[in-house]
Order: structure tokens, then sequence, then C-alpha cells
């Protein structure tokens, strides 16, 4: 009877985790659509969105970082259901204030709260599940920064308001911190009835951030998670740019080629569940970032149009697997004590790399040419092939900067 109550529960955990990353997407999907009435309602200029962009992602990287500390004190149920709350009040508190400094403000907050639920959700998948539940799970932020737009679509639409938009996700959000708080026991191991054959989790250890930032293999993995991710976003932002500024590729068909990118990267995310288990975390990540070199390659030789559209797709087809597979895989390359801590120094650098690297091939473009980038993506995936292979065959499990 207890085996029955205990499967029911992680059925419960799965779904509710499932509902917390479609959840995660919706706020980054909402800002595209509604910033030209934002902008209206404050009476601000264009440009004053980074500035709630940089106050946004300054609360993400803060608590990303201290994201393992966070479970380590207080469990991994109260940092998500902390977490949602604070997002959600944030978002809500998009809608009530008066003025745009503070929007910026609780842009802060809200950030503060996205970055815990990515990282602590990401620690508990990869404490306690395997690969292929991962890539779906990844799979299902999709569905949530896909829903963001149509949300506030319908909020301009049919309220003729962006704030319609935001209370209603904001919403979600604590609805879901309710959640959370109703099935916190579910969320931790009973140590009680743990037996003392029972392995540890990476929820389970109890180390000091310090102690995991003396590990080499802990910041190798994050420079892992730093270029991945900056590549990853820039390939979605200079694409379009690259083929209607550059190649001279008509705007409609230069969309059709842009959006295949996101559209494989889904789909390949959604086929990754259903191998990544079998062919193993390093088999799938050299050979997605063997096949995205191979793109990267045809979008630099470029010999006629339709080449463009068959390099784009197949980018975005290979890296999908790889985030939530060097997601999982953080515990072999570093110590399982020092997993915890790792994960969400990894989602900090991803924040990092998605705020540094794009704006940077920005200024090489303007500087160089557009046509510098696609040499830039080539680069940057061979970079990460060595990198991977250097966490893979070398032994830093032993290895540290500095004396414990």
């Amino acid at each position: 009877m207890l085996k029955r109550i205990n499967s029911q529960s992680k059925i419960g955990l799965v779904i509710l985790t499932f509902v917390a990353f479609i959840s995660l997407g919706m706020p980054d999907g909402l800002l595209g659509i509604a910033w030209p009435s934002i902008r209206s309602s404050f009476s601000i200029p264009i440009d004053s969105l980074g500035m709630l962009l940089l106050f946004t992602v300054a609360g993400y990287l803060t608590s990303s970082f201290l994201s393992g500390s966070l479970i380590s004190h207080w469990g991994i149920g109260r940092v998500l259901a902390l977490s949602c709350a604070i997002t959600g009040m944030g978002l809500i508190g998009y809608t009530l204030v008066p003025a745009w400094w503070m929007m910026v403000l609780l842009g802060t907050f809200a950030g503060l709260g996205a970055g815990a639920i990515d990282a602590g959700l990401n620690t508990y998948v990869a404490a306690n599940f395997g690969e292929g539940l991962m890539q779906w799970l990844h799979a299902s932020y999709g569905i949530g920064i896909t829903l963001g737009p149509l949300i506030m679509t319908l909020a301009l639409t049919e309220f003729n308001s962006w704030r319609v938009g935001y209370r209603f996700v904001g919403s979600f959000q604590v609805l879901l911190a309710i959640c959370f708080v109703f099935t916190l026991a579910m969320w931790s191991r009973d140590s009680s009835t743990a037996t003392s054959n029972e392995p540890k989790l990476l929820t389970d250890y109890k180390t000091p951030l310090m102690n995991s930032l003396k590990q080499l293999p802990v910041w190798l993995s994050v420079l892992l998670f730093f270029i991945y991710v900056g590549t990853e976003v820039s390939l979605g932002i200079w694409t379009y740019s690259i083929l209607t500024e550059s190649r001279g590729i008509n705007a409609t068909t230069a969309g059709f080629f842009a959006g295949s990118y996101w559209a494989t990267f889904t789909i390949g995310r959604v086929i990754a569940g259903l191998y990544a288990k079998r062919i193993g975390i390093n088999l799938l990540v050299q050979g997605s970032l063997i096949i995205a070199l191979l793109g990267a390659l045809l979008l630099v030789w470029n010999p006629v149009g339709w080449v463009n559209l068959m390099a784009v797709a197949l980018i975005g087809f290979a890296i999908a697997p790889i985030f939530p597979a060097l997601m999982s895989g953080t515990s072999r390359r570093v110590q399982p004590v020092h997993a915890a801590n790792t994960i969400g120094l990894q989602i900090a650098a991803s924040g990092l790399g998605t705020a540094l690297i794009p704006g940077t091939l920005g200024v090489l473009a303007r500087q160089l040419s557009l046509e510098a980038l696609p040499l830039c993506f080539v680069g940057a995936f061979i970079i990460l092939f060595g990198l991977f292979r250097l966490t893979m065959y070398t032994n830093f499990g032993t290895l540290s900067i500095m004396r414990d």
C-alpha cells in the first residue's frame, strides 16, 4: 500500500513539474507582445526595455547562483513555493504600479523568482528522474513560451489591456505556489523511512557553496552552459538579420527559415526524450554538437538559398537535446556532493550567456559583417565539443582550484 501511495505521489509531482516548466516559459512570451502598449502606458522611449531586462536578469542570476544553498537550508519544496509566489506577485505588481521605475524594480523580484524556480526544478529532476524526462520537461518550457504571446494577444484584442495578460499569468504563478505548499511533504524524502543502503539524492547534500566554487570541474561545467546557451540564443536572434540584411532573402522567406530553427528545436527535444536514456548522455551531446557543427558549416558555405533553410533547421534540431542532457549529466561531470550547487551556477551562467554573447556578436557584426557570425557559430560548436570531451575523459573529480 505504501509503495502505491509513493508511486501516486511521484506521478503527481511529475505532472506538477511539467506545469511548472510551462509556467516558467509564459512570462518570457508576454513582454515582446506587450511592450508597445507598456511604452504607451508609461510614456517611455523604446530603449527603456533594456533597463527592465537588466534588473530582471540581475534577480535571475542572484537567485540561481544561490539556489544550491537555498535548497540545502529550506528544502526544494519551500524554495519552489516561495519562488512562484514572488514571481506571481512581481508580475501582478507590474499592473498595479503608477510609475515606470516601480515596474523596473519589480522586475528584480520577477527575476529572483524565475531563477530559483528554474534552478530548483532542474535540480529536482536531475536528482530523481532520467534523461528522457528532462528532455520532455524542457520541451514543455517551449509550450509555455508559445502560450505567453497567445495570452497577451487575447488580452490586447479582447480587453484592450496588457495588464490583463500579466494578471492572468501572475495569478497562475500564485496558484502554482499554493500547489507547492500543499505538496511540501512530497518534495523531500522522509529520512526516518529511508534505509541505510538507500543512495543519497543530489538534494540530500548540504555542501557550502564556497566549497563547490573551489572545484575545477564546477567551473568547467559552468563554462559549458555559458557558451552553449549564449550560442543557442544568438542563433535565434541573429539568423533573421543574416538572411535578410546580408544574404538578400526576402522577409517572408527569411521569417520562415528563422522560424524553422525554433520549430525543429522543439521537435528535437520531444524526440530526444524517447532515445536519450538508450544512447547515453555522452554520445547524445557529442553527436548533437557534431551535427550542429555540420549545420553551421552549411550556413557558412551558403551555395544556394534553400541551403540556409536546411542549415538553420538542422542546427535547431541538433542542439535541442544538449541543455537538458548537460543538466542531467551534472553529477557525472562533478562529484555528486557538488551537483546541486553546480546546477544553480549553471542556470546563472545560462542567464549571463544570454545577456552577454548575443550583444557581443552584434558588436562584432557592426564592426566586421553579419557574415562573421556563422563563423562564430562554427567556432562555438568546436569549443563546446572540445570542452565537453575534456570534462568526460579527464579525472577532474579529484582536482580543485585550492585546498578545501
